[in-house]
């Protein structure tokens, strides 16, 4: 079920815009995960470095992380008349069958198969709005471990290469089916984890898959007018009852990136946390209100993008676009392989 924040006046992609030089776009990470800087937004904006973190925390707060693992998603092969097709895979589907976008001169027809490296064939089944469904001939798990490319975003402009296998993944990922990296938990070496538990900091682990639709622009200039492609998340029970702990001791509850924040958001949707297995398009904007959060660690978030407006909607919309002006005139690193917020909300 979709799930929009209610804004007290109508708000248009124009409302989250900012203006981002070029060079200011990470292409290549840091040489070590915590050698990114922070940024803190509470009252005032505060610039620190990552590795600053657990002097920021205290014992009895929970970190809440997203453990999905990205899958080497994005494919090349053959139409049946020889032009180039590329596949973006968007979600795994039960007996060798996949959602995934499609790319090509000329919309591939159903029923039509494509040619792939390694004498594999992926027949074209049907269609789900921008989606393909498509069956495989071989082991699809097998086949994108072994052909498949990390699925870079866009914005880097740039082909993968050897060391984006490690470094666009997460050091606690578990379970693969993301074709996008929770960038939040990037920054966390196994010394960071080992740091904040040491203070008496407890860790939580969610999981959403994060699809192919992170990369696809809203179309609707009124934001309530868009939606967001469905994606599955899974929080347990004994990440409902860390939280309960962790209020009952006066800790906060710091969400590891927006997709733990739409996790958890999502498993609260009947007005108490609940474990919850499922598919979410929650689309979170101004006016949502938040009910299992008390901080947020994310990234920059590219303009006029429902991250952008997530991250708004829990820090104050004039708030959060001042911060990123300060991150600009900073000289901050931005998406993906850049550096990090640490948002406090809003004052109610």
């Amino acid at each position: 079920m979709a799930v929009h924040g209610l804004p007290c006046a109508a708000m248009f992609l124009s409302d989250f815009d900012y203006v981002l030089p070029g060079e200011l776009i990470a292409r290549y990470p840091t040489a070590e995960r915590r050698a990114s800087r922070l940024l803190v937004v509470g009252d005032r904006v505060d610039d620190r470095r990552f590795a600053d973190l657990p002097r920021l925390l205290k014992a009895d707060d929970l970190l809440v992380f997203n453990n999905t693992r990205v899958i080497r998603a994005r494919l090349h092969g053959r139409k049946e008349s020889g032009g180039r097709v590329e596949i973006m895979i968007e979600r795994l589907l039960p007996g060798n069958k996949v959602l995934a976008m499609i790319r090509s001169s000329k919309t591939p027809r159903a029923e039509s198969s494509i040619s792939l490296a390694g004498n594999c064939t992926a027949k074209v089944q049907g269609r789900e709005g921008e989606m393909f469904t498509l069956h495989f001939s071989c082991s699809v798990a097998e086949y994108l471990e072994k052909h498949g490319e990390i699925p870079l975003p866009p914005y880097l402009n740039r082909a993968e290469e050897s060391a984006d296998g490690e470094r666009y993944q997460t050091v606690y990922a578990e379970h693969a089916g993301a074709v996008a990296a929770p960038t939040a938990g990037l920054h966390f070496d196994e010394r960071m984890l080992a740091e904040t538990h040491g203070l008496g900091v407890r860790h939580a682990f969610v999981t959403l898959h994060v699809g192919a639709g992170t990369f696809l622009p809203l179309r609707e200039d009124d934001i309530q007018a868009n939606r967001l492609h469905a994606e599955h998340v899974q929080v347990g029970a004994d990440v409902c009852a860390a939280i309960r702990e962790t209020r009952a001791a006066g800790g906060r509850v710091i969400a590891v990136g927006t997709t733990s924040v739409r996790a958890l958001e999502a498993a609260s949707a009947s007005g108490e946390l609940k474990p919850f297995d499922g598919d979410t398009e929650i689309f979170i904007t101004p006016g949502y209100q938040f009910r299992t959060i008390d901080a947020m660690l994310t990234n920059f978030h590219l303009p006029r993008s429902s991250l952008l407006m997530l991250v708004a909607a829990f820090a104050g919309h004039e708030r959060i676009l001042a911060a990123y002006r300060h991150a600009v005139r900073q000289q901050y690193r931005f998406f993906s392989y850049g550096d990090a917020m640490l948002l406090q909300p809003e004052p109610a």
